[in-house]
C-alpha cells in the first residue's frame, strides 16, 4: 500500500515499537513525515531479542520522520507520565496513540504461573488503559482530531477463545474491550478510537518464541509489513470511522489492495490463520489463502 503523506506533521505515540509490528507501523508512517515517538522498555540490545528503541529510531529517521526514542514501561503510571510530557515537550502534542505493547504466555489455566498472569494483565490491559488516559488530554486537543489504534481482536466470545489459554485471552480482550468503550466515550471529544489484528499469523519474535522454530513460524507467517500498512490505513481515515475491531486484510482489500502474495514471509508459503476471528472466516476464507 502507498503511502499517501496524510500523516505529515502529526505526533504518533507508539507503545512496543522497538521491534516487529510496531516498529513497522512507525517506518510505515514515518514515511509520510510523521513525527514518531518510540516507546518501548529496550533501550539496551538484549541477546535473545534484536532491537531497541534506538535503532528502530534510526529506521524511522532513514524512512523521513522524526523520532524520539523513549525508555518507558507501561506498566510503571509514572513513567508513562513521564514519557508523554516529554513526547508534547519534544514535538508539541500527541495526535495518535497506537497501543502496540503486550505480552504472551499461551497456557491453561493450572500451568499459569500467577506472576506470568500478572505481567500480561499489567502490560495488555492496565497498559493500553493507563497509556490511552494519560495521552487523551492532549489528544482531545489535536488540531487534526486525535486517534487510538489498539492492537487488539475482534470481541468474539466463543469459548474456544477462551478454554485454551484463558489469561492471555482475557487481556487481549481486555485491550478491545478498552475500544469498545472509549470509542464511545469520547466520540463528542472527535477522538476515533478503533483495534487492529492479523487474519494471519505474523513473523515476529514472539510468533518465533511461541512455535520455537523459526524455519515453521516464517512459512505460516506474512510479514509485520502487512499490519503497519493495515495500521496506516485505519490512521489516514476521517475521525467519524471509530469503533471499529478490524482485520488486516480486510482493511487492505477496502483499500484496493488484491496482491496478498507479497506478504508472505516465505515467498509462496501458505500463512496460518490467527488466533480470535470470527467463524466464518476459518469456514469461507482459510482455502483463499
Amino acid at each position: 500500500m502507498e503511502n499517501t503523506g496524510k500523516l505529515k506533521g502529526r505526533t504518533i505515540f507508539i507503545t512496543g515499537a522497538s521491534r516487529g509490528i510496531g516498529k513497522e507501523i512507525a517506518v510505515k508512517c514515518a514515511k509520510d513525515g510523521a513525527n514518531i515517538v518510540v516507546a518501548a522498555k529496550t533501550g539496551c540490545p538484549r541477546p535473545k531479542l534484536k532491537g531497541t528503541i534506538h535503532t528502530a529510531a534510526k529506521e524511522v529517521k532513514a524512512a523521513g520522520g522524526r523520532c524520539l526514542p523513549i525508555v518507558m514501561d507501561v506498566r510503571d503510571e509514572q513513567c508513562v507520565m513521564k514519557a508523554i510530557n516529554a513526547a508534547v515537550k519534544h514535538f508539541g502534542g500527541i495526535d495518535i496513540l497506537v497501543n502496540n505493547a503486550s505480552a504472551i504466555i499461551l497456557t491453561a489455566t493450572e500451568s499459569t504461573d500467577m506472576k506470568k498472569y500478572d505481567l500480561m494483565h499489567r502490560i495488555n490491559v492496565r497498559g493500553t488503559f493507563l497509556t490511552t488516559k494519560h495521552c487523551i488530554p492532549h489528544l482531545r486537543a489535536s488540531k487534526f482530531g486525535g486517534k487510538i489504534l489498539n492492537h487488539s481482536p475482534p470481541l468474539v466470545m466463543s469459548s474456544r477463545w477462551f478454554a485454551p489459554n484463558l489469561a492471555y485471552t482475557m487481556t487481549k480482550f481486555g485491550m478491545s474491550m478498552c475500544a469498545l468503550g472509549m470509542a464511545e466515550e469520547f466520540r463528542s471529544d472527535n477522538i476515533a478510537v478503533n483495534t487492529i489484528w492479523p487474519k494471519t499469523m505474523i513473523a515476529t519474535a514472539a510468533t518465533e518464541m511461541l512455535t520455537g522454530d523459526k524455519k515453521s513460524s516464517m512459512e505460516q507467517s506474512r510479514s509485520p509489513a502487512i499490519m503497519a500498512d493495515a495500521a496506516y490505513g485505519i490512521l489516514c481515515r476521517p475521525n467519524s470511522f471509530t469503533g471499529n475491531f478490524c482485520i488486516d486484510e480486510d482493511v487492505l482489500r477496502e483499500e484496493g489492495v488484491r496482491d496478498f502474495d507479497v506478504y508472505a514471509a516465505v515467498p509462496g508459503a501458505k500463512p496460518q490463520l490467527d488466533f480470535f476471528l470470527p467463524e466464518e472466516y476459518y469456514d469461507d476464507i482459510k482455502s483463499k489463502l
